[in-house]
């Protein structure tokens, strides 16, 4: 059940959609949903009922980018909703756009960022994170490099 936070004093951000249904620009995402701000930017769990895979929605600030990291209980798909990515991916750079995706196989060391100008209206960096594997606690982080001074001691 999603709920909708309106504000009484405007119409402004209430839309009806092709069918005629109301739609209201100023929804609250689903509270049962897990969901954490990060330096980076954000992520909600959308899926983490199954045993194999876990799903997430990402969302990357503009100049901001993840963790180099590897895991070594998981390999991850990601798709592109919205923005351009800087896929970094054992070394090598790939730039991705709306409707792209990647493979990052099981102890791939990977990294995405959002190489858009805050300062120029940059936009946000949307995609999906499909987990497989047999664990998908955040523990299962190596950090490599990190932009916030997040790096193990150990790596």
């Amino acid at each position: 059940m999603t709920r909708v936070t309106r504000n009484d004093q405007s119409d402004q951000g209430d839309q009806e959609d092709e069918d005629g249904n109301q739609e209201d620009e100023d929804q609250v995402s689903d509270p049962d949903r897990e969901f954490s701000e990060r330096p980076w930017g954000s992520y909600t769990v959308l899926d983490d009922a199954a045993p194999d895979h876990k799903v997430k929605r990402l969302v990357v600030h503009p100049g901001k980018r993840l963790s180099y990291q590897r895991h070594h209980r998981r390999a991850e798909h990601w798709f592109i909703v919205a923005g351009t990515a800087v896929v970094t991916l054992d070394g090598v750079d790939h730039t991705l756009h709306a409707g792209d995706s990647i493979d990052i196989p099981l102890e791939g060391a990977h990294r995405i960022g959002n190489p858009a100008d805050p300062a120029n209206g940059g936009k946000d960096l949307v995609f999906i994170e499909v987990q497989h594997g047999t664990y998908f606690g955040e523990d299962d982080i190596v950090r490599l490099e990190d932009d916030f001074g997040r790096v193990d001691a150990t790596t």
